[in-house]
């Protein structure tokens, strides 16, 4: 699985991503051929006072993709909201298969 993280318009600290490289090794247990995972962090509303955390997921599995963007008032929060959400979809998917 190939992880890829970027933080738009500003610098992710190691604690944050520490936290979201720890969450990710989770996923494997609910798709085990996951070949790609992209992980944007960004910053929204930087002119405003209010600045909202944005998270978002994109998972690459053979023959589909996965995504998922969430925002809230902090970076881990939007990601474990992301990352519920994703786990919801990869479950379906694979539920669909199944059948």
């Amino acid at each position: 699985m190939n992880v890829n993280i970027q933080s738009v318009r500003f610098t992710a600290d190691a604690k944050l991503i520490e936290h979201v490289n720890r969450k990710l090794q989770k996923i494997n247990t609910f798709h085990d051929r996951i070949i790609k995972v992209d992980v944007y962090l960004k910053l929204d509303n930087v002119v405003h006072t209010i600045k909202d955390k944005i998270a978002e997921i994109r998972v690459q599995v053979p023959r589909h993709q996965f995504f998922v963007k969430c925002s809230s008032k902090s970076f881990e929060e939007s990601f474990d909201n992301a990352l519920e959400s994703l786990v919801n979809q990869v479950k379906r998917r694979k539920e669909k298969q199944a059948a």
